[in-house]
C-alpha cells in the first residue's frame, strides 16, 4: 500500500525537485511543475488520502470534469505517474503501488492530431513583419528565421553561439547542436537565413559567444543571451499581427511542412529536425546526411527589398 501520510522528513516538495531535475526539456519541467502542484492542491483539499491508484484515478475524473482536453490531462498524468516511480525509486512508496498508479490508463484522443503550420504566404509574412531598420527588428528576424528555415526548438535557438555556426561541404551549418534529451545534429543554414543573422550580428556588434541576445527597451544590446520566454513571446506578438494564432513549435512543424511541400526527402527532413527516430530510419533505410542538397534550402522564402 502506499506510504500516507509521507514522513515529515520526505515532504511532497522534495520528491517533486527531485522529479523535475530528472526531466531535461525545460518546457516539460514547467509543465511537470504545474501538473505536481495542481495535484498536491487537489489532494489536499480531499484530506491528503492515500497516494494510490485510486487517488490518481479520482484526479483523472475531476481534470475530465474541468474540460481540459485529452493531451492536457495526459500530460497531467504522465507528472504524477513520474512523481510515483521516482518515490519508489527512493523508497518513499511501496514498487508495486507505483506500478499500479503507473498503468492508470490516459484518455484516448479520437482521430489524428495534426497541429498548426503556416503556409508559405504566411511564413513569409510572418519574417518579414519585424522592422529591419530597428536592432530588435533584425534580432528579431533572425529569431524567426532560425524557427522556420531550420526548424529549431526555441529553446535551440537560444541556446546558439557563433562557434555552432562554421562551414561543411562548401556551405554555412549549425554544427553538434545538441537538442532534447541530449541528441547532437548538424543542421544546414539557407542563405536566406545566414543573411538575417549577419544583419543582426553587424548592428549588434556580436562577435563571440551566443548569437541571440536580449535588449532593452531602448532598443540597446544588454545581456549575453536571450530566454526561450523571450522567444516566445516574440512569436505569439508578430503572429497577433498577422492575424495568426502561433507558438514557436509551431514555425518548427512549418519548417517541416513546408520543406516537403518544396520536395525534400522524408529521411532528410527528419534527420533535419533531429527526431528521436532518426537512428532507426538510418539503420533501416541507410540514409545519410546530404548537406549539399538540405531540404531547407528547397523552402526559398525571400527577404523585401527596403
Amino acid at each position: 500500500m502506499g506510504l500516507v501520510p509521507y514522513p515529515a522528513s520526505v515532504p511532497l516538495e522534495q520528491i517533486k525537485r527531485l522529479v523535475l531535475d530528472a526531466v531535461s526539456s525545460s518546457s516539460t519541467r514547467t509543465m511537470y511543475a504545474k501538473a505536481l502542484d495542481d495535484f498536491f492542491a487537489w489532494r489536499a483539499e480531499q484530506g491528503s488520502p492515500p497516494f494510490n491508484r485510486a487517488a490518481v484515478q479520482a484526479h483523472r475524473t475531476v481534470l475530465e470534469s474541468k474540460g481540459y482536453a485529452p493531451s492536457t490531462i495526459n500530460q497531467r498524468l504522465a507528472a504524477v505517474k513520474k512523481l510515483a516511480r521516482e518515490a519508489a525509486a527512493n523508497g518513499w512508496l511501496d514498487a508495486e503501488t507505483a506500478a499500479s498508479i503507473d498503468q492508470v490508463a490516459g484518455i484516448k484522443q479520437q482521430g489524428v492530431r495534426a497541429g498548426n503550420w503556416l503556409t508559405r504566404a504566411q511564413a513569409e509574412a510572418l519574417i518579414n513583419y519585424p522592422d529591419p531598420s530597428t536592432l530588435k527588428g533584425k534580432r528579431d528576424r533572425a529569431v524567426l528565421a532560425l524557427l522556420v528555415g531550420c526548424g529549431l526548438r526555441r529553446g535551440e535557438a537560444v541556446s546558439l553561439t557563433l562557434d555552432h555556426l562554421q562551414q561543411r561541404d562548401g556551405r554555412w551549418v549549425i554544427v553538434d547542436l545538441r537538442g532534447k534529451h541530449g541528441r547532437v545534429r548538424t543542421i544546414p543554414v539557407p542563405a536566406w537565413v545566414k543573411l538575417a543573422l549577419d544583419l543582426w550580428l553587424e548592428a549588434a556588434r556580436i562577435g563571440e559567444g551566443r548569437l541571440l541576445r536580449s535588449l532593452n527597451r531602448h532598443g540597446r544590446v544588454t545581456g549575453s543571451s536571450l530566454s526561450p520566454q523571450a522567444v516566445l513571446a516574440a512569436v505569439r506578438f508578430y503572429g497577433r499581427e498577422l492575424g495568426l494564432k502561433i507558438q514557436p513549435h509551431d514555425l518548427r512543424r512549418t519548417c517541416a511542412k513546408l520543406c516537403r511541400a518544396a520536395g525534400g526527402e522524408l529521411e532528410q527532413i527528419q534527420v533535419l529536425l533531429g527526431h528521436a527516430s532518426i537512428t532507426t530510419t538510418e539503420r533501416y533505410l541507410g540514409s545519410r546526411q546530404d548537406l549539399a542538397h538540405a531540404p531547407n534550402d528547397r523552402i526559398g522564402l525571400h527577404w523585401r527589398e527596403e
